[in-house]
């Protein structure tokens, strides 16, 4: 890996843990010299994060629609902001530039930024890492209702193992670089007559 992307909230959450968590992963992503990319903001965890990984001498590649950059969100101290047309442009080339994925605490745009590049891993269109920054527990609750979906049979196991969870950005990191994709993808099955 040489760069990866982290989803993230634009809001800080109520708990200071999260942003504890935040500066935790931008200071470890710059420490192994791994550019962060991520949404371009300058606000809640996403800045948070973009202003650690900066601090600690890192790279950072942020991507934004110009309707939020033209808000004030943007963050002016980046390595890089790129600006472009949709939230669906920003997405593919967030996905483009990254060689591995993170999502940390956020809202729902964190989780649907989640689930489609899971999606995309899951039909064999990327195969790179996709894992889950768990800061205090907030991903435990996913967790259970994953396991309850590959349990009644929508979700194969192989494609649940896709995701790694861990606390500990730099163990997190340490799998994400010895990750191995599924062997197989998403298919659909003809259902029995």
């Amino acid at each position: 890996m040489r760069s990866v992307c982290v989803f993230c909230g634009s809001n800080p959450g109520h708990d200071p843990v999260y942003a504890a968590g935040a500066r935790a992963m931008g200071a470890e992503i710059a420490k192994r010299g791994l550019t962060l990319v991520y949404g371009g903001g300058a606000v809640g965890l996403m800045g948070i994060v973009a202003n650690a990984a900066l601090d600690a001498g890192g790279e950072v590649h942020g991507v934004i629609p110009k309707a939020l950059r033209d808000k004030e969100i943007g963050h002016i101290g980046l390595t890089r902001l790129e600006i472009v047309d949709t939230m669906h442009t920003r997405k593919a080339r967030m996905a483009e530039l990254s060689d591995g994925f993170i999502a940390m605490p956020g809202g729902i745009g964190t989780f649907e930024e989640l689930f489609e590049i899971w999606t995309w891993g899951q039909l064999g269109i990327h195969a790179k890492p996709l894992a889950l920054l768990n800061v205090a527990g907030f991903y435990d609750p996913l967790a259970v209702f994953l396991d309850r979906t590959t349990e009644e049979g929508f979700l194969k196991p192989n494609h649940r193992a896709m995701v790694m969870t861990d606390t500990e950005p730099a163990t997190l990191l340490d799998r994400m670089q010895a990750y191995v994709p599924a062997a197989t993808y998403k298919w659909i099955e003809k259902e029995q007559a």
